[in-house]
């Protein structure tokens, strides 16, 4: 519990201090390669993705592609709001972020991690109605269906983010401005407030828990039924198939949630092991996505090489 703390508005902070990733500074241009890379690997990664999904009929009138897109889409903002500010670190320029722009990051991050959140849990029963009721799978999740249930990830996320970033900056911040993370997030920033926090830390640990609970075990569920029905089907290489399929999704959704968990469910944690978790789920799963995606998806592979030879549009006109 912080003590509150008598504050004027002369005193109230109007910028924050980054403070970034600690480093050793003989490796600063090194990281600094290292995290521009992969940045323009992220965009360019997911754009390949988005474009294809777009550009090959046979991909995006299917739910599933559908939802890969939007979730291409999302991971190249969510790196965008992410990824420079931590660049930055590395570089000599001035670490300054004004009070608002502190303000729109945490409801970017939080919007746009809670509506990927919601995804996967749409992708897992997106798979569960594909292998689970085949038959049915066509009216069971059409395009329309498929339309209305991102729509509704789109305006649950932005609910979510309202709530963490109003919740964090209706305190008063007098100084200290110096943030110990590479970004404007919750717990970081709640260290600095000039009153008592506790009923902030409990409704974060409620709402984010609640969230990523609740679609946790929707994707356990979704997936435990796929299992299920996998394990009936009688020939080697069908059951293989079945794996391949959903294997790519378990792999982006379990590198998701464990570092989510391991932040955000520890309440009042200051561990300075979380700003390197948080680059893992931030930084390296959105360039980890569009490789897991394609590299063991074979009708986006053959959708790739379609459209490189120039036959992506020829088999849409036939």
């Amino acid at each position: 519990m912080r003590k509150t703390k008598n504050t004027s508005l002369d005193t109230m902070v109007t910028e924050f201090i980054l403070l970034g990733l600690a480093h050793p500074p003989n490796l600063r241009i090194l990281l600094f390669l290292v995290f521009f890379t992969i940045y323009i690997l992220t965009q360019l990664g997911n754009l390949l993705i988005l474009l294809t999904v777009w550009a090959d009929p046979k991909l995006h009138a299917r739910p599933m592609y559908i939802l890969l897109g939007v979730l291409s889409f999302l991971d190249m903002w969510l790196s965008s709001v992410i990824v420079p500010r931590l660049i930055l670190n590395f570089t000599p320029a001035n670490k300054a972020i004004p009070f608002g722009g502190c303000v729109a990051q945490l409801f970017a991050f939080h919007f746009l991690g809670s509506t990927q959140c919601f995804l996967y849990t749409l992708m897992a029963y997106d798979r569960y109605l594909a292998i689970c009721q085949p038959l049915r799978y066509p009216m069971l999740m059409n395009g329309r269906l498929c339309t209305i249930l991102v729509a509704g990830a789109w305006v649950g996320g932005s609910i979510h983010g309202s709530i963490q970033a109003t919740l964090t900056f209706r305190l008063p911040y007098c100084g200290p401005n110096q943030v110990d993370y590479f970004i404007c997030d919750i717990p970081a920033v709640l260290r600095l407030a000039c009153a008592d926090t506790t009923i902030n830390e409990l409704v974060t640990f409620v709402d984010i828990g609640v969230v990523a609970a609740s679609c946790f075990m929707l994707i356990l569920l979704s997936y435990a039924n796929i299992v299920h029905a996998i394990l009936q089907i009688r020939t080697a290489d069908g059951r293989r198939r079945a794996f391949s399929t959903c294997g790519s999704h378990l792999t982006v959704v379990t590198v998701y949630y464990v570092p989510c968990v391991f932040i955000y469910l520890r309440a009042g944690s200051k561990s300075r092991l979380d700003g390197a978790v948080a680059v893992f789920y931030t930084v390296v799963t959105p360039l980890m996505n569009p490789l897991i995606y394609t590299l063991r998806n074979q009708e986006v592979k053959s959708a790739l090489k379609r459209i490189t030879t120039g036959r992506g549009r020829v088999s849409e006109n036939k």
